[in-house]
């Protein structure tokens, strides 16, 4: 959906205001009136600082009224206002202002440089900084820090170098951009040259490592400061202990402990809190964080605040309130700390009456509720707070447009940018990137590149923030050409960066680029790991994913929740149940088992390689959500056991959680492979009448599907024309199986035609026609159909077969003739059939689709990819032990029967999971109790 906005240029209104209100000497000339005529008063300072104040909680309109109410305005009032309007997300109202007194002076240009960089308005700052007519070290310093906020190091360095003259803040801040952008090798080279350091130039580097996740760097670069005689001071103190908490040793913390003891800074509340800190970072602490919150001497509104915040982080909100209650002043943060911790779990109603009795709230407080209740999905609510606020700032507009997109509600999001802008506002670039994430969600690629043309207008095109949003738009909207132009033109790149773009190649089926571009990357995250393990399992290239694992383990980096989830469903649909207990050790090394994700996983991996631990994962988990019952019950359906499923179906009703349309699915599933009828038909009864479920296709194909495979073929076409929604494929091709499985020619002509005009490509459908005329030696209708084949360019799919044997996989194709040893795996199969003939075994000949004599297709029947797999299994694996085969297609009858044969005569259990589910044959008999 494209949205006619037009963007809209920066009111005047208030420049011709301010204009009328300038004193009657000044209103006389008609060019603007310089900035040194307006005299210098200590009457004007507490206007001033009234200005400032306001503008400093976002109360703008309040801070213009203070400033047109007086009666004149010095240099001073005027660079506050100006300043109120920067902090404020309206560097474009500043610049109006300052041009009414020539540009102000130095300090009023400064002002503007910072404005301008700080709404990542980069050429704005520089075409300020450039016009300025005298520049001293502080202009400089802001120019070079406007290019550090917005990431352009290299400019940056470049009019570092050019400085005529430096102070220490220019090199301390020279080494704030090399250390927020990571690159602590510049950073470190640059505080060796370094002429004078302070303690500013030692807290930088030490949160430069902290950033970088160098922590035991960090902590050197500490002790090399202390040791060079330099004393701890607050911020230095407050930075280690943010690297002390990342390394987790218990032993550092009580060493720095004492030195905060020695410093001085005992009683200091901001290294308190700071140490509070660390003690709350981590949930298994949160019992030691209470003990030292107990015995701090002296708290502020952050101390509780912090504790507040850190017990409700850590799912004990009553606790939380315990704290909150015993705070004796309830400071406005204290109390929006509590507010944010009732609303993210869930008591939004709790958080609104503890908000009502904030006396007067500011924008923090208000902020805080409105992002409650679109954590919530109470996004009316939201809406309504928003609409009443007595003053909003830039995150509170933020917050507004990120929430409607979160919520499905993007046209809205975008709705509410257009009036922001003609507000007079620029978009921060919170609310361009939430607005790109809008444009996304509804691929509204028009409306993505109005929104680009606003980011250009802001200056902000090349911030890294909007960069990375802007390729993850375009990408969602499949336009690979603008992802690789804005890629290629970012002037810094990070890892964020290099993620966004493989995740944009692997969108669009480019997958060999985004490897390659991943091979490239100067550094590596978990996320840029998890990006390419995901794309190579997701393009059934399983191997390949296990392989950049084993890379991902060499470099040292641990895999996250969802790596250890993706690579246990490779192992599940390769069916390689060495890889997934790999994976699950690795799980239970890093303590990831027992999440409810990777439990999950784990499950379903192992009913997929028919292994019995499934059961035990499960038996073994404190915790379940409604996917453990469905993962399951589907479990059990794949292996035929429709009885166990209804029996873990009840413990679920049991439990109290319940069902939705996926385990119907699985239930229905479970029993159409059990011949379960009646009890099928109760449950697609009780779906809607006792859950209010409305059925979909899927409940639909598996009835069919269940009425089909227990005889009632003609039951099954009537329920398909008594549906009240049109029926697809999958149901169409349901009915069909039941015709090849019960030889029904004319139901299954009838079926065969629907599937020929809904996916005329499928070989699938075609095979099973020909399978029902061949069954009957109706040889003409299978030429009829083969002909269909050829003349539509349809190919058959090869069944393929495949068995593990220790750490390698082996494939077979039916007839195959490249397996390494496939002399000895034929010898062995002919040895087998002559055993299994004495033993009353007689090959199916009508899964033959050939007519041909009986002898040829004995021949063509003995080499299915499955009897391959199962003679080759019997070749290489010792006497007794077990055989589990994966095969891509539906087993044939006739393989079935032998492998029932060799069962017996062999004593080897062999398990198969084919396309539609497992078969465990045991001693002559198959677990499907030959209906499948």
């Amino acid at each position: 959906m494209v949205f006619p906005i037009k963007w809209s240029t920066p009111p005047m209104a208030r420049c011709q205001h301010l204009r009328r209100l300038l004193s009657s000497a000044a209103a006389r000339v008609a060019a603007p009136v310089p900035a040194w005529r307006f005299p210098q008063s200590t009457g004007t300072s507490a206007q001033s600082a009234r200005i400032r104040e306001l503008g400093r909680v976002g109360r703008l309109s309040e801070a213009r009224e203070v400033f047109d109410a007086m009666p004149f305005h010095d240099i001073i009032a005027w660079n506050s206002m100006i300043s109120a309007y920067c902090s404020n997300g309206m560097p474009d109202a500043a610049r109006s202002l300052a041009d009414s007194i020539s540009g102000g002076n130095l300090r009023t240009g400064t002002i503007l440089v910072s404005g301008y960089g700080r709404a990542g308005r980069v050429r704005d700052a520089r075409m300020v900084f450039d016009g300025m007519p005298v520049r001293n070290t502080v202009a400089w310093n802001a120019m070079v820090t406007c290019y550090v906020q917005n990431g352009d190091i290299a400019l940056a360095r470049r009019l570092f170098d050019a400085m005529p003259s430096r102070d220490v803040s220019s090199w301390n801040t020279m080494l704030t951009g090399y250390c927020h952008s990571r690159q602590m090798v510049d950073a470190r080279n640059l505080f060796e040259k370094m002429p004078e350091r302070n303690t500013v130039s030692w807290t930088v580097m030490i949160s430069g490592y902290v950033l970088s996740e160098q922590h035991g760097k960090a902590w050197d670069m500490f002790r090399m400061m202390h040791y060079e005689g330099i004393s701890p001071e607050q911020p230095n103190l407050v930075s280690v202990l943010s690297a002390i908490s990342n390394l987790g040793n218990l032993n550092i913390l009580e060493s720095i402990h004492v030195l905060i003891h020695k410093a001085g800074f005992e009683r200091d509340v901001v290294v308190g809190t700071a140490m509070l800190n660390v003690y709350t970072r981590g949930v298994s602490m949160l019992d030691t964080a209470v003990k030292f919150f107990e015995g701090m001497t002296v708290r502020n509104e952050y101390t509780w605040s912090t504790m507040i915040a850190a017990l409700s982080q850590g799912g004990r909100i009553d606790d939380a309130v315990t704290v909150y209650q015993r705070d004796p002043l309830k400071s406005v943060p204290s109390r929006t700390a509590m507010l944010t911790g009732l609303a993210q779990c869930g008591r939004i109603n709790d958080a609104r009456i503890l908000f009502d009795q904030i006396p007067g709230p500011n924008t923090v407080s208000w902020n805080a509720m409105i992002t409650g209740y679109m954590q919530n999905e109470m996004v009316d609510e939201a809406e309504e707070l928003f609409n009443r606020m007595p003053f909003r700032n830039t995150i509170s507009w933020a917050g507004m447009i990120a929430g409607y997109a979160q919520n499905g509600r993007s046209e809205e999001a975008l709705v509410l940018l257009q009036a922001l802008h003609r507000n007079g506002m620029l978009p921060s670039l919170s609310s361009l990137t939430s607005s790109f994430f809008a444009c996304s969600n509804i691929e509204a690629l028009e409306t993505g590149k109005q929104v680009h043309s606003l980011a250009v207008k802001a200056g902000c095109q090349f911030n890294s923030y909007v960069c990375n949003a802007l390729i993850t738009m375009y990408a969602k909207c499949r336009n690979i050409g603008f992802v690789r132009q804005i890629f290629d033109r970012m002037t810094v790149k990070d890892t964020v960066s290099y993620n966004s773009f493989i995740t944009a190649l692997v969108q669009n089926d480019m997958l060999e680029e985004a490897s390659d571009t991943f091979d490239n990357m100067p550094s590596r995250d978990v996320v840029s790991w998890t990006t390419i393990i995901s794309a190579y399992a997701q393009a059934d290239q399983g191997n390949q994913a296990v392989e950049i694992f084993r890379s991902m383990l060499q470099e040292r980096e641990l895999p996250n929740s969802p790596i250890l989830t993706i690579l246990l469903g490779v192992g599940g649909n390769l069916g390689a149940c060495k890889l997934g207990q790999q994976i699950h050790t690795v799980a239970v090394k890093l303590g990831m088992d027992s999440g409810l994700i990777v439990a999950n996983a784990l499950i379903s991996m192992y009913f997929k390689c028919g292994s019995a631990d499934s059961l035990k994962v499960f038996d073994s988990m404190e915790e379940r959500d409604i996917f453990t019952w469905n993962t399951i019950i589907t479990g059990y359906a794949q292996h035929g056991l429709g009885r166990e499923a209804i029996r873990i179906y009840q413990q679920m009703e049991c439990a109290g959680a319940l069902p939705n349309e996926v385990t119907f699915v699985g239930l229905l599933h479970a029993c159409s492979h059990s011949g379960l009828v009646d009890e099928g038909r109760e449950f697609f009864k009780s779906m809607s009448c006792d859950y209010g479920l409305t059925p979909l296709l899927e409940h639909y194909a598996c009835m069919v599907d269940l009425l089909g495979r227990a005889g009632d073929v003609q039951g099954a076409e009537q329920f398909i024309y008594d549906m009240p929604i049109e029926p697809d494929a999958v149901i169409w091709s349901a009915l069909l199986g039941a015709c090849k499985i019960h030889k029904n020619v004319e139901i299954g002509r009838r079926a065969a035609a629907k599937l020929f005009s809904i996916e005329p490509s499928n070989a699938g459908n075609y095979v099973m026609l020909s399978n029902i005329y061949s069954s009957q030696g109706m040889w003409d209708e299978v030429a009829k159909v083969r002909k269909l084949m050829k003349e539509q360019g349809v190919n058959k799919d090869p069944g393929c077969s495949w068995i593990q044997i220790k750490n390698r996989m082996h494939s077979f194709v039916t007839g195959d003739e490249e397996h390494e040893q496939i002399h000895d795996i034929h010898a062995t199969l002919r040895e087998l059939y002559t055993l299994l003939k004495a033993a009353g075994y007689v090959p199916d000949t009508e899964f033959v689709l050939h007519d041909i004599d009986a002898e040829q297709k004995e021949c063509s029947l003995m080499y299915h990819s499955e009897k391959l797999a199962v003679a080759y299994g019997l070749l290489v694996t010792p006497k007794g032990l077990p055989i589990q085969i994966m095969k891509n297609l539906r087993i044939c009858g006739d393989c079935h029967t032998f492998i029932k044969f060799v069962s017996h005569v062999t004593k080897r259990e062999i398990d198969i999971r084919d396309g539609n589910r497992f078969h465990h044959f045991r001693n002559g008999n198959c677990s499907c109790g030959d209906f499948w």
